[in-house]
């Protein structure tokens, strides 16, 4: 319990938009690798804890390991999670870009976030592009487009989805947007129809139990559906909340505060972005964490599926944005920034600046992929195949990427 929430540093960053991208286009690293992000210093709270509220080299025979990225579909608008069906479609959940009004103000930024019912959820079409198969969702971005609320990710069981909707704050604030802002912080199902319906709120939870202790603060992020019931990695509680069958919530787990990392005199808070389940039933937790934001410094977490236990299972990341995992067992995580290194204060730590590294079952770790910007979330195909959401901060040129993998040996 007790900490209370340090002021942090953070930056934000809007990727360079590829103008007139066509649907479906080859990525090589060298590409990807000569991106650019335009970032500025912000000074931000609790809240501001996942990409875009808060969202390198290859390692020796990585090229080996991976090919060519593909963007597959292109003019996305802030997509984050995204998922598989078990009939096979692929599904995001895109952020939207915010609207004309009302605005409010953010905990991560000077300027407001202002409301607008652009948030969706996209098909992407197996012969490339995509199509929304639900619009009008709330969502809430900055004037530059990027979204700091909104749908966040999307996680089936079966062929119905289960999508968490992002806050970033108090979800007291929520009553003053108007319109269906009461969708902020609650998580709905969707049918395969594109028929949707509350199932729990998730943002009352953290009201009602504020389960890590400090300023009441709440960003359902993170998903994974689960015969059952419902795990959340909310973002803003640092903790994990368990949606039951009936809507009911309850902790599942807090991760414990990180020990303090100068300049910071405070421990470090966790700020889980992701979860999914393992080969073993357990769940598994990437964390962003908090300031300074050093290279290597996050992880992933094993929690035993009842939340009774966690431990370290993979070290050494940088500011996780999703993890998932093979039909072989091998870990797949999304990282968005490169992190701080010294001297102490660097001009940025890199936010935005993202990679895919693969942990195989042995301990082989590889970059598969990098010079990525603020990728969202990712997905392992049916065909093998990573599956990743790329530009998340971007309303308009946002693309996902689908990657060639060779199988861990």
């Amino acid at each position: 319990m007790a900490f209370r929430p340090l002021r942090v540093y953070l930056i934000t960053a809007v990727a360079r938009a590829l103008r007139g991208a066509p649907s479906r286009r080859k990525y090589t690293r060298k590409f990807l690798e000569e991106r650019t992000v335009d970032s500025h210093a912000l000074s931000t709270s609790k809240s501001a804890r996942v990409l875009g509220i808060l969202g390198a080299c290859l390692l020796s025979g990585a090229a080996a390991q991976a090919g060519a990225a593909e963007a597959i579909a292109s003019g996305l608008s802030n997509p984050r999670g995204i998922a598989f069906s078990a009939s096979g479609g692929l599904y995001v959940a895109e952020n939207g870009s915010g609207g004309e009004g009302p605005c409010i103000p953010s905990p991560a930024s000077p300027l407001p976030r202002c409301y607008g019912e652009t948030g969706a959820i996209a098909q992407i079409l197996p012969e490339g592009g995509f199509r929304r198969i639900i619009e009008g969702l709330p969502s809430l971005a900055l004037p530059n487009g990027t979204a700091e609320g909104g749908p966040a990710r999307i996680s089936f069981q079966g062929n119905v989805a289960y999508l968490t909707m992002g806050w970033g704050g108090d979800p007291g604030g929520r009553a003053a947007l108007g319109g269906r802002a009461e969708l902020f912080g609650k998580m709905l199902m969707v049918t395969p129809s594109g028929a949707w319906k509350i199932v729990a709120d998730v943002a009352a939870h953290e009201s009602r139990e504020n389960p890590a202790g400090g300023a009441v603060d709440t960003n359902p992020y993170g998903l994974v559906a689960l015969p059952g019931r419902r795990v959340v990695a909310d973002a803003g509680a640092n903790a994990l909340v368990e949606v039951l069958a009936n809507g009911r919530t309850r902790t599942l787990a807090v991760p414990p505060a990180l020990p303090p990392a100068p300049p910071s005199p405070g421990p470090r808070e966790t700020v889980p972005t992701s979860v999914a389940e393992g080969p073993d039933g357990a769940l598994y937790v990437g964390l962003l964490t908090a300031f300074p934001f050093w290279k290597g410094t996050a992880s992933v977490l094993r929690v035993s599926s009842d939340g009774a236990s966690i431990e370290d299972y993979a070290t050494g990341f940088t500011a996780i944005s999703d993890v998932a995992f093979d039909a072989g067992g091998a870990l797949y995580v999304l990282e968005t920034a490169t992190g701080q290194s010294t001297p102490f204060p660097p001009p940025a730590p890199g936010l935005g600046i993202g990679r895919l590294v693969r942990q195989c079952p042995h301990g082989e770790r590889d970059v598969l992929l990098d010079g990525l910007s603020y990728p969202g979330g990712l997905a392992i195909g049916p065909d093998g195949a990573v599956y990743l959401t790329n530009n998340g901060t971007s309303a308009t040129d946002g693309e996902v990427l689908r990657v060639v993998v060779v199988p861990c040996m």
